[in-house]
């Protein structure tokens, strides 16, 4: 893959992924490959930052056995039929999505230039940071179903999509309420990632406006 559009790749990926997941409920119903579908699309985007990203010597090694063990649970949970294995599965997920939004932020903000890919890149930084939420979210069902008001008791994967969903609603601060915190723990994770929100797109705007200058300097 082309590195001048390694941030595009890894952004449709993504985006792809949030597709997939919205459509879980409709191919799960019809002919119940949901939960296989979502977690193929997000093995392929395993696959995507580990062909198209470079974040040093060690990424590769890294994303490789992120995807040994997240295959080796998908086969042990198909085969044992373990659904205490969803930790490991989401931990696992957790740990890519904030090591692939680390290094993609490292290249991206305050780089000195800007260019399509970069700014494709700070996106791809935003749709991270909302599926990390997502997966916090998960994580804390997982110890108690009953944190969020209008989430199901259900599987993590059923529930991915309102998740995300619930995520980039809080992410944006559009606080749309059909979803919402109901233990201290979940609004103090929920607020934080408003906050981040935030923050983060003040911190884009002063990178951007950062490398314009730069750029005009070196003209």
């Amino acid at each position: 893959m082309n590195r001048h559009h390694n941030f595009i790749y890894l952004t449709l990926s993504l985006v792809f992924t949030l597709l997939v997941s919205a459509l879980f409920p409709y191919v799960e119903n019809e002919v119940g490959i949901g939960a296989y579908g979502l977690k193929a699309m997000l093995l392929a985007t395993f696959a995507v930052t580990l062909v198209s990203l470079r974040f040093g010597q060690y990424w590769r090694p890294f994303i490789a056995v992120l995807i040994a063990v997240y295959i080796s649970l998908a086969i042990v949970q198909y085969l044992l039929l373990m659904q205490e294995r969803e930790y490991l599965f989401l931990s696992v997920l957790l740990v890519f999505f904030i090591g692939t939004a680390y290094g993609t932020a490292r290249q991206v903000l305050f780089s000195g230039h800007v260019d399509l890919n970069e700014v494709v890149g700070s996106i791809a930084i935003f749709l991270l940071v909302g599926l990390i939420w997502a997966v916090f979210y998960l994580l804390i069902m997982e110890a108690s179903p009953d944190a969020f008001n209008g989430l199901e008791q259900n599987s993590w994967v059923a529930n991915f999509s309102d998740a995300a969903y619930f995520s980039f609603v809080t992410l944006t601060t559009l606080g749309y309420g059909d979803i919402s915190p109901a233990t201290d723990f979940a609004r103090v994770v929920v607020y934080l990632e408003a906050i981040f929100g935030v923050f983060y797109m003040a911190v884009v705007v002063a990178s951007l406006i950062n490398a314009n200058q730069n750029q005009t300097k070196d003209q």
